[in-house]
């Protein structure tokens, strides 16, 4: 993309800076926390009402999820998909409960705009629409067929919207994935985020009454928090794993020694070599009391997104259309994952944190800059007006 044409996306979006932020005020505004039905069909209306004004749109189809609403998938210029797809990927559930608006609604404050799932990422759903209409408009074609695909179920884990999203990399030759969640600080896109996985830990002890024969029996609670002592010395090792035992229960009442503790545990990986070695040392816990038994269950649930060369290629052409609008981009790896781990781990180049820069995800101060709104869209018009069939 010229310098000319990234300058023209981005007057065209600045000229509707007041119609998007009535569109994203919208979205927001229609409460959508994973697992509400209702919610989620409501503000896949509002996208697909949008997107059905489109020229550029060839079809459209709402999946329906039960208990948690529908994925939709918007594929937009067709007479380009002979060179394959390009996937734009976000989602429509957020982790704010309904009446979370009451307490905290839309409001626009020294440029910066707040709401419930604003930043993660309402505004980035209204946004990906706009860029399209945008190409629309200019009469832009982009290089490949474009899909838009959004899910409803994210932020619980993406159970059923992996699927969907899989099915949808494997229909056409998919090119590339540009993932509109929110950037990391500083507006920085994501070029690495890591896998996670979700274990749980049971111990099994001996009750014994612990006043008057506490040595007859064998706390799992003790136990349970040698385990976690051990466990948790993993993160001093300079590897990229990174564990937490978040949430523990045992015991039955005070005088008693403990007969059952259980835990919950978070684990991070950059890479899937480092997921198969998490994975090999809680199969392989064993009791310090050898009086216990200890049980681990649960494994990985996304993969790895690496920075592998081909993602530093789409880094690299998206640092250098910013420029052509006058902002540096910037990188980061994080440690939190998204639908764009599974998208990578079937050998797609991912871009990701593609959304409007702000802060707050999934906090009481969740806000978008109003400024980076016609921006962030520019680059992303680049990035879907960019040859990938070489």
């Amino acid at each position: 993309m010229n310098g000319q044409f990234a300058r023209q996306v981005l007057e065209q979006l600045q000229s509707r800076q007041a119609e998007i932020e009535k569109f994203i005020r919208a979205l927001v505004e229609v409460e959508s926390p994973s697992g509400d039905e209702e919610g989620s069909r409501a503000v896949v209306d509002l996208l697909v009402q949008a997107a059905n004004k489109l020229d550029c749109v060839s079809a459209i189809d709402r999946v329906n999820v039960p208990d948690f609403g529908q994925h939709v998938v918007i594929r937009t210029f067709p007479e380009q998909s002979a060179a394959g797809q390009i996937l734009l990927v976000g989602h429509t559930d957020t982790v704010h409960a309904r009446g979370s608006l009451n307490e905290r609604p839309w409001r626009r404050e020294a440029g910066k705009i707040y709401g419930p799932g604003i930043f993660d990422m309402k505004a980035n759903c209204a946004l990906a629409i706009e860029v399209l209409r945008a190409l629309c408009d200019l009469k832009a074609t982009p290089g490949c067929a474009v899909t838009l695909a959004l899910t409803c179920d994210e932020e619980v884990g993406s159970m059923s919207g992996w699927p969907f999203l899989e099915q949808i990399a494997k229909s056409h030759d998919t090119r590339c994935a540009f993932v509109m969640e929110p950037p990391a600080s500083g507006g920085r896109v994501k070029t690495g985020r890591k896998g996670t996985g979700i274990f749980a830990i049971k111990v099994e002890g001996k009750a014994a009454h612990a006043g008057l024969e506490p040595e007859k029996g064998a706390s799992a609670i003790l136990e349970l928090a040698r385990q976690t002592e051990q466990l948790h010395a993993i993160n001093l090792s300079g590897s990229g794993i990174t564990l937490n035992v978040g949430v523990v229960h045992g015991g039955t009442r005070s005088n008693v020694v403990a007969a059952q503790a259980e835990g919950e545990i978070d684990v991070r990986f950059s890479t899937e070599a480092e997921s198969l070695e998490i994975e090999r040392i809680l199969s392989n816990l064993r009791p310090i009391d050898e009086r216990t038994r200890v049980f681990v269950s649960g494994g990985i649930n996304r993969p790895p997104l690496e920075r592998t060369a081909t993602v530093v290629q789409l880094f690299e052409k998206a640092r250098a259309i910013a420029a052509q609008i006058d902002f540096e981009l910037g990188e980061a790896q994080v440690g939190g994952a998204s639908d764009g781990n599974f998208l990578a781990a079937m050998g797609i180049p991912v871009l990701d944190g593609l959304g409007i820069s702000g802060d707050g995800a999934h906090a009481v101060h969740e806000h978008i800059e109003a400024d980076d709104i016609a921006r962030r869209g520019a680059l992303i018009a680049g990035l879907l007006t960019t040859d990938y069939t070489d």
